[in-house]
């Protein structure tokens, strides 16, 4: 799908009617014809064959993977310290290393199934957007 941005300048291009023009030799303004669209649509409304369609144009989409635990456990691998250094900053010197440990362990366990999860709903929606594609 076009963004704004892309839709109000075709807008724009439909609204002001110019020619393409470009000057000879002598000062001669010279327009310069269209071309034609390469492969025109079908009377039926049918693209032709060997056109692209809009899966290929955009973004190539890497393949869908399943969920696994053992990606998702890894993420949290990764995001551990990051929680700690987090949770040992926000506490202040109030929190001792234990009780950010501690921290950081509930937040782990509340980020690892929600990670899971999350995968789980991308997963699924990649699904249905490749064999609505097809």
């Amino acid at each position: 799908m076009a963004t704004q941005k892309q839709r109000r300048r075709r807008a724009k291009e439909k609204r002001h009617d110019y020619d393409l023009v470009y000057v000879d030799e002598d000062g001669v303004e010279q327009v310069i014809e269209r071309e034609e669209p390469r492969n025109p649509p079908a009377k039926d409304g049918k693209r032709p064959s060997g056109s692209t369609t809009k899966s290929t144009r955009g973004r190539r989409s890497r393949e869908a993977q399943p969920p696994s635990w053992r990606k998702v456990l890894k993420r949290g691998a990764i995001f551990a310290p990051i929680f700690l250094a987090t949770v040992m900053l926000l506490g202040g010197g109030k929190l001792t290393l234990p009780g950010a440990i501690v921290q950081t362990v509930l937040l782990l366990a509340v980020f690892v199934p929600f990670s899971y999860f999350m995968d789980r709903v991308v997963y699924r929606q990649q699904l249905k957007r490749l064999n609505k594609g097809s």
